[in-house]
């Protein structure tokens, strides 16, 4: 079986210059509680392990990636104009061959591409990224108006298991009001977050109304995904778009 059986291929009406791929934990070298295709190298594994797993990619990619050096904030680097290991949390591209890849373990993944196939971003959008605005300084960056873009939601912590607490659910409704009906109550003083549905309120507002994917929860499928809230020590999934 090769490595793009294991992988997602995102399903939505991207111009087929577009191409963009989800990675799942399985098809790699790294053992547990890494196992298997574990892409981060700043979780504690093996780094020759990291670096095959990596390697395996190189068939599917046509350049390395712009492996980004994520802090939960809302920079964003230029797929080709970047230094090695950036420190951001979204890359844009506007030049075919160059990837870009955000790496997630329950935080959630966004690609965004223009319908004409001239740019596409990833924005790693945990929900602090989320709130501190990192998909719409992707947008920005991406300098294209909003109307134009569409979007793809990855794996990411469902609904029903993102349990935040009071302060999580006042700065998001701080900054959009209408993020109060994407919290449901939880245990005394916190709330369940839906990060999908967050995700959708800040690209609405943005003009951005065709949104795909979504629905697929880390936590709960452990067979197929790495989740830092179920296991604490895991692996990392990567989510690339890039131009041809």
């Amino acid at each position: 079986m090769n490595l793009l059986e294991h992988c997602i291929i995102p399903d939505w009406p991207a111009p087929e210059n577009v191409h963009a791929l989800q990675t799942t934990r399985n098809g790699g070298v790294s053992s547990s509680p890494y196992n298997s295709l574990n892409l981060g190298d700043h979780v504690g594994d093996v780094p020759l392990a990291v670096a095959h797993n990596r390697m395996l990619l190189e068939s599917l990619l046509p350049s390395e990636p712009v492996w980004l050096k994520q802090v939960h904030g809302a920079a964003v680097s230029d797929a080709h104009d970047a230094d090695c290991g950036p420190e951001a949390d979204a890359c844009v591209s506007s030049r075919a061959g160059a990837v870009c890849v955000v790496m997630t373990a329950d935080c959630l993944p966004v690609l965004l591409c223009d319908e004409q196939g001239s740019v596409v971003g990833a924005a790693h959008a945990g929900w602090r990224g989320l709130c501190e605005g990192v998909i719409e300084q992707t947008v920005r960056t991406m300098h294209v108006k909003p109307a134009a873009l569409m979007a793809w939601l990855g794996p990411a912590i469902g609904a029903h298991k993102f349990e935040v607490g009071d302060e999580v659910r006042a700065a998001f409704i701080a900054r959009q009001p209408q993020a109060v009906v994407a919290f449901a109550t939880g245990a005394p003083g916190k709330w369940l977050a839906d990060i999908y549905r967050l995700a959708r309120l800040r690209l609405n507002a943005l003009g951005i109304t065709r949104i795909y994917g979504g629905g697929l929860c880390t936590y709960t499928d452990h067979e197929r995904f790495f989740s830092y809230r179920r296991d604490g020590v895991t692996g990392r999934m990567g989510t690339f778009i890039w131009l041809e």
